[in-house]
C-alpha cells in the first residue's frame, strides 16, 4: 500500500497524506428524459421497460428552488422534464380508524409511504372543471417531490373518508397517523357532526 493511502474508501486520509479532491460535478445541460403524467417514464421517446432501472433513476432525483427536476449523482447531473409528478401512487393499504388510522401508499417505482405530518396529503382542483386532483408529498429534501394519487387510489380515499372542520368549513377528509386531511367541501345534506 502507498504512503498516505487509506484501506477503506471514505475514510480520512492517513497522517501526512494529501486529501483526496472530488472533482466537480458535470453538468450535462437537458437529458432526453421525460416522465409522463402517468407515471410513465421515458428516454428519448420511448418507455424504460425495466422497473429496476426506472427506481435507479428515481433514486437520484432531485428539485431545486425553480421546480425544475434533475438526474443527480456525485459526478454528473442533468435537468429532466416531468409533465406533472414524477410518482404516481398506485396502491393504498390502511389500519386501525379514526385518528388512529394509518393510510400507507405504493407507488409505481414501490416506495411505501404513510400518510401524516411529514408527508401530507394536499387536494388541488382544475380551475375550470373543479376536477380534484390529489398529491401526496414523497421527500421534503430540498424541494418537495410528491406523487400524484391514481383515481382508483382516490376513490378508496373518499370511501374511507368522515366528515370534518378545516378552517371553519366542513369537509370530507381522511386520518392518517392522527393528522386529518381534507379531501373537498362536504356535499349538501351530509352533516360534519
Amino acid at each position: 500500500m502507498a504512503a498516505g493511502t487509506s484501506l477503506l474508501p471514505g475514510s480520512a486520509p492517513l497522517p501526512g497524506s494529501a486529501p483526496r479532491v472530488r472533482p466537480p460535478r458535470v453538468e450535462c445541460g437537458d437529458l432526453p428524459f421525460i416522465i409522463k403524467r402517468d407515471g410513465t417514464w421515458l428516454y428519448r421517446g420511448s418507455p424504460i421497460g425495466r422497473k429496476e432501472l426506472v427506481c435507479l433513476f428515481s433514486s437520484v432525483l432531485r428539485r431545486d428552488a425553480a421546480g425544475d427536476y434533475w438526474l443527480e449523482t456525485p459526478a454528473e447531473r442533468g435537468r429532466i422534464e416531468v409533465e406533472d409528478t414524477p410518482w404516481t401512487a398506485v396502491e393504498l393499504d390502511w389500519t386501525g380508524d379514526g385518528p388512529n388510522q394509518v393510510l400507507s401508499f405504493r407507488t409505481n417505482v414501490d416506495q411505501v409511504v404513510s400518510a401524516g405530518p411529514d408527508h401530507p396529503i394536499r387536494v388541488r382542483h382544475d380551475c375550470l372543471t373543479c376536477e380534484p386532483t390529489p398529491y401526496l408529498l414523497i421527500r421534503a429534501d430540498g424541494q418537495p417531490l410528491e406523487a400524484r394519487i391514481g383515481r382508483a387510489v382516490y376513490y378508496e380515499l373518499v370511501a374511507l373518508a368522515v366528515p370534518g372542520m378545516v378552517a371553519g368549513r366542513e369537509v370530507l377528509g381522511v386520518w392518517s397517523q392522527g393528522r386529518f386531511f381534507s379531501l373537498g367541501d362536504l356535499p349538501a345534506g351530509l352533516d360534519a357532526d
